[in-house]
């Protein structure tokens, strides 16, 4: 009976190493594809969103180089002689610029959004310091213009941000 066990055991023995061996590779086997598979639609997930995360770093560019003091300057003209009137058409299109592209917050990082919020804030209180020491609109304009060929626009802090922030995606 002693014989027939050991007997029995030695069938047994094999068949069990020779399973465990086989459950062992096929699920390193089935790991290995499964993390491919999650790499390739990780990889398709990123093909997908990149353009419309550039897209959204475009616009901020865009709401950066639109908000230039120079710039704004040169495109929205003053209506009347009131320094305090054209101070608030100037901000009211800063702000409509920003409203305008509020929701590209999702696409780009928050440090770059920060760094554009705070060019924003950057350019509104100049132009508000500016405009204290004005006296007409004409008056505040070519301070704002000497003012802005003494130092490089805040914006263009942020713009190079952007670009920054764009190389690393690519």
């Amino acid at each position: 009976m002693e014989d027939k066990i050991i007997e029995g055991l030695a069938y047994a023995l094999p068949a069990l190493v020779t399973g465990g061996v086989a459950y062992f590779i096929f699920s390193g086997f089935l790991k290995q594809e499964n993390s491919e598979k999650k790499l390739e639609l990780l990889a398709e997930k990123k093909k997908e969103s990149l353009p419309v995360k550039l897209q959204a770093y475009e616009r901020m560019l865009l709401f950066c180089e639109r908000i230039n003091p120079v710039k704004l300057l040169l495109r929205v003209k003053p209506i009347g002689d009131n320094t305090d009137a054209y101070l608030q058409l100037l901000l009211a299109n800063i702000d409509q610029e920003f409203d305008h592209n509020l929701v590209q917050q999702l696409y780009i990082g928050d440090e770059c959004w920060n760094v554009i919020i705070a060019s924003k804030s950057a350019v509104i209180n100049t132009l508000k310091q500016i405009a204290n020491t004005s006296e007409s609109a004409s008056d505040f304009r070519e301070n704002v213009l000497l003012e802005y060929s003494k130092k490089v626009p805040q914006t263009d802090t942020a713009i190079a941000f952007l670009k920054n922030d764009v190389r690393k995606l690519l």
